[in-house]
């Protein structure tokens, strides 16, 4: 088989079977474009003709060349593809001793409730600040990814039972509950701003002033501008906010396999991130609740003494 077609396929059906998000698609899509391109500098049209040694002196050429990051995902995208082959078309498997690094994960980025608070408030009174609370609100409240808030219809909403359903990456659909508070807020728009603003017929929930559906570029537009106005020295983006809302339920006590739900996650490892909550947070709560914790092992304040 043609490497050229080989890879074509293997792109199509991770888009078609496997419902990859289309950046995850761009992503694998520029790795096996390198991979592809080194092939063809060594004159590998078929790729059974592939073996170990030719993917090893690939990996060791970009070695250096990108973040321990990239490396990984490359090598994730090789393994992944002629896996691939191997199961559709019965091939030798050249790439599955392929050892992929584990990257490093970094901890997520989040907003404490008081800073969230601060965003909200500095938010100017008229329509356009109107909306940007409403979207504020319900990326916070809801944990949502800033496609699935862009992407949000009235009747994935259930305002009187308070749940929305929510469709996530892979078309994964997950109900989520919704704040009483954003509710409210929710209610408020639907019923003044949404009629205002809609020119023509259309379920899609959050539209600008010119009757046209919010996109993500503008939302983030709209948190960064808030952090600004509000003084918050951190880098916010809509990704964020979801940070904030995993981290503040783990943080009210929440069990993960709750939160993974929640935020639609598919490995419980993605969410194992948000175990970083502070220590401080921790001691605070052994302070408030271990017998033991305020007692002096040394005796010095024995009142038995």
């Amino acid at each position: 088989m043609h490497k050229d077609k080989a890879i074509s396929e293997y792109l199509l059906n991770l888009e078609s079977k496997e419902g990859k998000s289309t950046n995850s698609i761009k992503a694998y899509s520029h790795d096996l474009k390198l991979y592809q391109n080194y092939l063809s500098k060594k004159e590998i049209d078929n790729i059974e003709d592939v073996d170990r040694t030719i993917i090893n002196s690939f990996i060791a050429e970009i070695n250096g060349k990108y973040a321990k990051s990239t490396l990984s995902r490359i090598k994730t995208a090789i393994r992944s593809f002629h896996s691939f082959l191997s199961f559709r078309y019965d091939i030798a498997n050249p790439a599955i001793n392929l050892q992929t690094s584990r990257a490093e994960k970094k901890l997520p980025v989040y907003c404490t409730i008081a800073e969230i608070e601060r965003m909200i408030d500095v938010l100017p009174s008229d329509d356009e600040g109107f909306l940007a609370k409403c979207v504020i609100e319900t990326i916070y409240g809801l944990g949502l990814r800033v496609s699935e808030c862009c992407n949000l219809k009235t009747n994935q909403l259930d305002l009187r039972l308070k749940n929305a359903k929510i469709l996530g990456k892979g078309n994964k659909e997950r109900i989520v509950p919704i704040p009483e508070r954003t509710v409210s807020i929710l209610k408020e728009y639907m019923a003044t701003l949404r009629p205002k603003w809609q020119k023509k017929p259309t379920n899609v929930l959050f539209l600008n002033k010119f009757g046209k559906p919010i996109y993500p570029r503008y939302v983030e537009k709209i948190i960064k501008k808030c952090a600004f106005n509000a003084e918050i020295d951190k880098n916010l983006s809509p990704h964020k906010l979801r940070h904030s809302y995993a981290t503040h339920l783990l943080e009210a006590g929440s069990d993960l396999r709750t939160i993974q739900e929640l935020l639609g996650h598919s490995d419980i490892s993605t969410t194992e991130i948000y175990t970083h909550v502070s220590k401080k947070h921790l001691q605070e709560k052994y302070l408030q609740s271990h017998p033991l914790a305020n007692y002096n092992i040394g005796g010095h304040n024995n009142e038995n003494k």
